[in-house]
This record gives C-alpha cells, sequence and structure tokens, in this order.
C-alpha cells in the first residue's frame, strides 16, 4: 500500500483541489476501505456550491469499496474480511443514544451535521479531522467501529452497489415512510434517480397504478420510467397533469404521492395535494423549500392528508437494495449513465448539477479510474 492517498477536497465553495494526506494508523477497531465508486447526487450538488460547514472536506457519501486492511476487533465485530466489497452508509452514530438503540442512527445526534459541529458523517466531515479520510472522493475512507457496512453480494459490481444509495432512498421512502404496498396507486414525481427508484420500490411492492410526472427534456427519463414499471407518464409541460392523473383513476385520485422534484418550488407540493384521494392520503416531500407562503392548510386537513419528511434510509432498506440489485429484475444498470475519474470532480459534480447539458441520471466518481 502507498504511503499517501490522494483525494479530492473542497477547499471553498464550487472549488476542488487535488490532494495527499498520510495512510492513517488503523487502530484495532479501524479499518480502511479501497474506494471503488463514490456516487454524487444533488446534495452534493448544494453542498458544493454552498457548503453549510467549514472547508476542507473530502465529499462522497454513497461509498463502495474494499476492505484493504482492518484491525482484527473491527473484523470480529463486522463480520468482514479483508478483500471483502461492502456498501458504507454515510451515517456514523455513537451507539449509545436512543435513536441509536432503536436502529435509527440517521437522527443521532452525533452524526448530524445541522446540529453538532463536530459530527461524523461521511462526505460532510472535515478533513482536519483526525484519520482524514471521512469522504469517499478519496482512493482510500476511514472506516472506524461504529461505521455501518453492508455486505455486497457476489455478482453486484461495485458500479451497480453505487446505486443503493438512491435505491434504499426509493424504498425507505416509499415503502416505509409512505407505506405502499399492493394495490397501491402512486404519482411520483420527478425521474431522477430518487423517482426512478421509487419506481422500482413501487412495482416491487405490488403497486397497481404508478404515474410518473417530468418535463420534456425528462423523455429520456420518463421513457426509462417506463420500462421500470411506470403505468404512466405525463410531460406536464404538455398536459394538464391534474386532469390526466384524475382521468388514470377514475376521478378517485391516488393514494400516495412522492414529491421528487427537490428545488422545483411550491407547484410540485400543490399539485400532490390535489391529486390526492378525498380521505387519508399520505405526500411525501423533501425538505427543500425553505418557506412555503399560502400553504393550502385547510385543503390538507379536510382531505386528512399525512404529510410526511423524507429523511435518508434505514439499514433495512440498504440490504433490501443490495439484494434487488443483486436479483437482476430490473434494468437498474441504466440508472448509472456517467463516471468520472478522480481528477474530474469538479466536472462530475457539475454534471450532476446541470450545468454541462449532459442529461445525467446517476453519476460515479472512480478514484482509481486514469484521468
Amino acid at each position: 500500500m502507498a504511503e499517501q492517498v490522494l483525494a479530492a477536497v473542497r477547499t471553498a465553495p464550487g472549488r476542488t483541489e487535488l490532494r495527499e494526506f498520510p495512510v492513517p494508523d488503523i487502530p484495532d477497531d479501524g479499518a480502511l476501505l479501497k474506494v471503488e465508486v463514490a456516487g454524487i447526487c444533488g446534495t452534493d450538488v448544494k453542498m458544493y456550491g454552498k457548503p453549510p460547514f467549514p472547508d476542507p472536506v473530502i465529499m462522497g457519501h454513497e461509498n463502495v469499496g474494499v476492505i484493504a486492511k482492518a484491525g482484527r476487533t473491527f473484523t470480529e465485530r463486522k463480520g468482514l474480511a479483508e478483500g471483502d466489497r461492502v456498501f458504507v452508509e454515510h451515517y456514523v452514530g455513537c451507539y449509545r443514544c436512543e435513536w441509536c438503540h432503536q436502529g435509527e442512527y440517521r437522527h443521532c445526534e452525533a452524526t448530524d451535521w445541522r446540529t453538532n459541529p463536530d459530527a461524523r458523517r461521511y462526505g460532510y466531515t472535515s478533513a482536519d479531522h483526525p484519520y482524514h479520510l471521512w469522504g469517499g472522493f478519496a482512493q482510500y475512507l476511514y472506516l472506524p467501529w461504529n461505521s455501518v457496512t453492508h455486505r455486497v453480494p457476489d455478482g453486484v459490481s461495485a458500479e451497480l452497489a453505487g446505486l443503493v444509495t438512491p435505491l434504499s432512498n426509493g424504498i425507505e421512502w416509499a415503502l416505509v415512510t409512505a407505506g405502499v404496498g399492493y394495490a397501491s396507486t402512486v404519482l411520483i414525481q420527478g425521474p431522477g434517480q430518487q423517482g426512478l427508484s421509487q419506481v422500482v420500490a413501487c412495482k416491487q411492492a405490488g403497486a397497481s397504478l404508478i404515474i410518473v410526472t417530468g418535463t420534456t427534456r425528462d423523455a429520456a427519463r420518463l421513457a426509462l420510467a417506463r420500462e421500470l414499471g411506470a403505468d404512466h407518464v405525463i410531460d406536464v409541460t404538455q398536459q394538464d397533469a391534474l386532469a390526466r392523473v384524475m382521468d388514470l383513476t377514475g376521478g378517485r385520485g391516488v393514494d400516495v404521492v412522492l414529491d421528487c422534484t427537490a428545488g422545483a418550488g411550491t407547484a410540485p407540493v400543490l399539485l400532490g395535494i390535489d391529486a390526492l384521494k378525498r380521505r387519508e392520503g399520505t405526500i411525501v416531500v423533501q425538505g427543500e423549500l425553505a418557506a412555503f407562503p399560502d400553504f393550502p392548510m385547510k385543503k390538507l386537513t379536510e382531505k386528512s392528508i399525512a404529510l410526511r419528511s423524507a429523511r435518508g434510509h434505514s439499514y433495512r432498506s440498504c440490504e433490501l437494495a443490495l439484494d434487488q440489485l443483486a436479483s437482476g429484475r430490473f434494468p437498474l444498470e441504466k440508472l448509472s449513465t456517467h463516471s468520472f475519474p478522480l481528477a474530474e470532480a469538479d466536472r462530475a459534480i457539475r454534471t450532476v448539477g446541470g450545468e454541462t447539458g449532459e442529461d445525467a441520471v446517476h453519476v460515479s466518481l472512480l478514484p482509481w479510474a486514469a484521468a
């Protein structure tokens, strides 16, 4: 193993530099992951342009790789061995608090950067902290005893395993948060990686009707949504989306709305509220709207709508995502559209953000690929 680790480091808003870090000394209960794939999503785009915490930071929170070096206590505790391929969740909980004991480590204060300036979370933690390698935009990643790891099934490639985060989010938000199940009718707004992942989750759960909305520029994604199991797609720039949903449901409306249009304003939420059935529907939203003037609370309460928030994923959802990838039932490899070497981390992030004009669904950074 080399004595230095190459990493793409965010040094200022919208700026990345390649830097070298010493290979850290691994404690008996720690390990070092050779990063094969670091996925990039819309959250990375926001964090890159307007970091909410000080730099330098090695970004990358959707990480897959091979255990390169591990202490004896780490391997015994995790049931892993050097050479195993694993997916690493970005949460690093304390395993002492109530949330961690419930298995809800995503809510643990020790990993919540919003409220804890000393939090540990991959892709968010300062590279100045001990061990330095707290993000996947690097050749190696440090794994402490409280990292959350999942063994990747045989036959699932590293790049395919890089889809676990969006797929597990889709499973968590659709099946757990919204309760989609057999015979559910669902409206999924936005055919990005999250929306397409939710198509798969809803189809697998037995939903009887899956409708996906997008715009004209999403034509290829809407076609992929059909291929993954959507029953109908709607171009909201060409059709009256609400009228079409009501037509497809016989005027009843859908049981569940999954809003994956992060940053698209209030219109999708308003459409979702109107598209839900008369009583006891559920809408799941992401926290992109800082404010919502004139929110239709009266309509929400009169229809007895449950408003739920999308927040990360659970251990079980990650395991289900890996099982889904291993099954080969859906052509999920089509979600992985772009890959870049470490030296092009800046371009990779900007591609996800739409700055390059390329239609990217899921983008992977490959730290060991030739530039």
